[in-house]
Order: structure tokens, then C-alpha cells, then sequence
């Protein structure tokens, strides 16, 4: 008799614990983030921003970054179309350092009304399966050192009433990153809905260089930022698409 009442308190204690045990794993698990805007078909945002393309140039140099923003898919009628670039890394060579946009020297975008490490552009109503090219001024200075600055994108414009935004890796932090990419065993997917944006759009780098083996280490630094910010956006289009903004 006396060992019922230890094997209750051993059982109350067991309880106890995993109480505890379950209520720190719900703490530590990272809350849903609501989707501020509603997901496109996997697979159709890959269509809306394309043919980006930025120039190599030397210190002190100027040139043009082109993009192509349209619907071939003909999702719908496009309207106040927006779209954002952003120098905000820096990767220095040699070493390829990577950190954030140097203080001085960092490459100035621009357009007809504004610049600035930030510009947005702007460009008229879009049908139906149709595109339209845009560009912008990229201008460097004398003081502006060799490497590779990451660009990072966001496309914005409503269709059918409704608000829809698309943005590229750069604006999102790695672990809202791994959340949305990665599941559980640690296979890939995507899930728009944890990014809260509408699609994926991809990035590129100005390239700056001084010499010969500035050229080579760039493309090479390029490369790896162009693969960084658009290597899922490519993976995910794979496969059958969700109409939930997840595969």
C-alpha cells in the first residue's frame, strides 16, 4: 500500500515534466507570420520581374541596370506597377568579404525624379500577356571600391482590386528564410505565406572593378550572389504548383 502513494507522486511528477517539456517547445517554435499579401501560382511570379541585368563598370564609371516586368502568363490587367531596387550588400576582392553597403563609394542609382541606394520605379498600366522593359542609371565614383554590390528587388501592383507584392531573398532575414524554405526532415519547399509576400523575384550585383583579376573575381563573386538570391527561385518552380502559396 505504501507504494501507491509513490507511484502516483512519480506519475504526477512524469506529467509534470512533460508539461514543461511541451510548453518550451511551443515557446521556442517560431509563431506563423499572417501573409500580408495573397500568394501567386508557384511557378507564375516567376514571369513578373525578368531579364534583370546589371552593368561592370570601374570607379568613377556610369551605366544601366534594365529589367522586364510583365504578365505572359496573362494572369490579369496590371496597374500601378512598382518596382523597387536596393543596393544593400557589399562583397570586397579580394577577399570577398561580404558585409553591408561600404560608406562612401557605394554605387548611386538613379531615374529621371529621384536617387539614391533606393529608388522606385514606375511604370504604366500592363494588359494581359504583355511586358514592358524599364531601366534606371547606376553611377559609381572615383572612391568606390572594387567588388560586387548585391541588388535586391521588390515588384508591387494590383490586379482584379486586390494589392500583391513580390520580393526578392535580400529582404528577408535568415531565419524567416529557413522557416519559409525548409521543412522539418530538411527538405525544401516554399511557403509564401511565412515570407508574407506574393512571390519571389530574383537579384543581381553591380560589379566594380580596377584590373584584369578584379574582372574574374567578380563574375565569380557575382555568380555566387546571383545563385544566393535567385537559387530557390528557380528550385521551387519545380513540380506541380499550389494554389496556397506552398509546395
Amino acid at each position: 500500500m505504501a507504494d501507491r502513494p509513490r507511484a502516483r507522486a512519480l506519475l504526477l511528477r512524469l506529467v509534470l515534466s512533460v508539461a514543461v517539456a511541451l510548453a518550451v517547445v511551443v515557446a521556442a517554435a517560431p509563431a506563423p507570420v499572417a501573409a500580408s499579401f495573397p500568394p501567386l501560382p508557384i511557378a507564375d511570379d516567376a514571369t513578373f520581374l525578368s531579364n534583370l541585368s546589371a552593368p561592370s563598370l570601374t570607379p568613377g564609371a556610369s551605366g544601366t541596370l534594365s529589367f522586364q516586368v510583365g504578365d505572359p502568363s496573362a494572369f490579369a490587367a496590371m496597374s500601378a506597377v512598382v518596382v523597387t531596387l536596393q543596393v544593400y550588400a557589399f562583397n570586397a576582392f579580394p577577399g570577398n568579404a561580404t558585409s553591408t553597403i561600404a560608406s562612401a563609394g557605394t554605387p548611386v542609382l538613379s531615374t529621371s525624379s529621384a536617387s539614391g541606394t533606393t529608388v522606385n520605379v514606375s511604370l504604366g498600366p500592363l494588359s494581359p500577356g504583355h511586358s514592358e522593359p524599364g531601366s534606371l542609371g547606376v553611377a559609381t565614383s572615383d572612391s568606390t571600391p572594387a567588388g560586387d554590390f548585391a541588388v535586391r528587388t521588390a515588384l508591387s501592383f494590383r490586379a482584379n482590386g486586390t494589392d500583391y507584392r513580390l520580393e526578392s531573398r535580400g529582404w528577408f532575414t535568415a531565419s524567416t528564410w529557413a522557416a519559409a524554405t525548409e521543412l522539418p526532415g530538411g527538405a525544401l519547399t516554399l511557403n509564401l505565406s511565412v515570407l508574407g509576400v506574393s512571390g519571389v523575384t530574383p537579384e543581381t550585383a553591380v560589379l566594380v572593378s580596377t584590373s584584369t583579376w578584379d574582372w574574374a573575381l567578380a563574375l565569380i563573386v557575382a555568380a555566387s550572389i546571383v545563385l544566393i538570391g535567385a537559387g530557390a527561385f528557380v528550385y521551387f518552380r519545380r513540380g506541380p504548383k499550389s494554389s496556397s502559396g506552398a509546395r
